[in-house]
């Protein structure tokens, strides 16, 4: 059996759609965004003492909203493992209680922590889906207030999300780059809008993956309480939901295509603008942004110096 997958995504870039399509599958479950993965991470980066990564897991809210058994998972935990196995084993509790045997994730908030990600799960498989990014700053833009938690770093117009977009698919294709076609597929979303069972084939074919009907008859299965932001999963994949010819103003076209046109056009989709100075300059700002926002997470994540000596103490 092939190791766990990670469907990558920019935000707004279909990866709910192909998350929903893939734990249609008997063999793979995938949750909802899980969020805890960099946490965890952090905070017992292992070897983990079982004990207290459990302790830790009771504190996660986030494991009840999915459904996981915290009791379950510490069941599969055992001294000495690395911080990947002991988080892999939150979502093996996962795929388990769905009665498959193979897990997955997909939070398009880790495509800024790819090498993390590549670290923990040596043997994962990433599918990298790819949506031109015009129409993904369309869709972001017009989600409703609360859905998406905004910080210092959040993308607030056109600009702002191409300088996102731009960064994390450049990163993703450095990824597949290092990881190399064994484990890591490029799709596009337009392509499984347009021709799902042929998109859905392939990527099956890639994840060693039965491909099954019914993996793309989902609409009227999806429960969308609470997620007015998803309501086209209530169809069947539909090419041209969103179409920034337009639905974007032009000078949000021109401000998106100063920052990222040429990564547009290298990707295949037409574009009329260009990097320029102030794009360069905009994609710079965004990373100095990113990063220190990314640093000062990461310092909140791992802990208090007292609660780390605490921890190093245990067992």
């Amino acid at each position: 059996m092939r190791g766990p997958v990670i469907v990558l995504g920019v935000r707004r870039s279909g990866t709910t759609l192909l998350r929903v399509i893939l734990d249609r599958s008997a063999d793979l479950a995938i949750p909802d965004e899980s969020y805890i993965v960099p946490q965890l991470a952090r905070r017992h980066p292992g070897p983990v003492d079982p004990a207290a990564f459990a302790e830790e897991l009771r504190r996660q809210p986030r494991l009840a909203e999915l459904g996981i058994s915290v009791d379950e998972v510490a069941g599969r935990l055992r001294p000495g493992m690395t911080s990947g196995e002991a988080i892999g084993a939150v979502f093996e509790s996962y795929a388990a209680a769905h009665g498959k045997p193979r897990w997955g994730d997909k939070t398009p908030l880790y495509m800024q922590h790819l090498p993390l990600l590549e670290r923990l799960f040596p043997d994962a498989l990433f599918v990298h889906l790819i949506r031109d990014g015009r129409d993904a700053a369309v869709s972001f833009l017009a989600m409703p207030e609360g859905i998406v938690t905004r910080t210092w770093a959040h993308p607030r117009d056109a600009a702002g999300f191409a300088c996102q977009w731009h960064t994390e698919i450049e990163a993703g294709q450095a990824l597949g780059r290092r990881l190399g076609p064994e484990r890591y597929l490029e799709a596009r979303y337009e392509r499984l809008a347009a021709e799902p069972e042929a998109t859905v084939r392939e990527i099956c074919g890639f994840l060693s993956l039965a491909f099954d009907p019914a993996m793309i008859e989902y609409a009227g299965t999806v429960d969308l309480t609470g997620k007015p932001h998803q309501t086209r999963l209530a169809e069947p994949p539909t090419a041209g939901v969103r179409d920034w010819r337009t639905e974007m103003a032009s000078a949000d076209v021109e401000a998106f295509e100063e920052v990222a046109g040429d990564l547009l056009r290298q990707l295949g989709f037409e574009a009329r603008g260009a990097l320029t100075a102030r794009g360069r300059r905009r994609l710079r700002s965004y990373r100095l942004r990113l990063g220190a926002f990314n640093g000062v997470a990461a310092l909140v994540q791992r802990g208090s110096p007292l609660r780390r000596r605490r921890h190093s103490g245990a067992g």
